[in-house]
């Protein structure tokens, strides 16, 4: 009956080292977890940012060298406003289909708050398109960087 009894002699530095260091990487562990891990996507960060930055946002014009703005307003996430600006009588005048085309686009960019499909009537097709290019531009100016 020979048995050999093995005696493990232990310091209780080397203990309390080892259970610290063990406590640091569970709380290591945990912290990535919590940050990198499962419900964390980019569709959060992205609806918080929102579709645009807030502000009022400017397209230059230029007809006949008389030059006038389309100014589009915008939240977060929607176009609040579309408007002509710095556009002078002598302009309206000249150009009468301006202001009726620009609210049969506002009406439709309002509704569906997006740039895509927009129709127009055939009396006022280049006038329509040539606003509609420069709200694009102005809403391309408030797409977040």
């Amino acid at each position: 009956m020979s048995s050999k009894t093995k005696i493990v002699v232990l310091h209780m530095k080397e203990v309390v080292y080892t259970a610290i260091f063990l406590l640091l990487a569970i709380a290591l562990g945990m912290l990535v977890f919590f940050m990198f891990g499962p419900g964390k996507s980019m569709t959060a960060s992205s609806d918080a940012a929102g579709r645009y930055t807030p502000g009022v946002y400017r397209s230059s014009i230029e007809l006949n060298s008389n030059t006038f703005d389309v100014e589009v307003t915008v939240d977060a996430d929607r176009i609040k406003s579309i408007q002509l600006v710095n556009l002078s009588e002598s302009t309206s005048a000249m150009f009468p289909l301006m202001k009726p085309a620009l609210a049969s686009l506002a009406s439709q960019i309002y509704s569906s708050q997006s740039l895509e499909g927009i129709q127009y009537s055939s009396d006022q097709k280049y006038t329509s398109m040539m606003l509609l290019d420069a709200i694009e531009d102005a809403v391309r100016k408030a797409a977040p960087k």
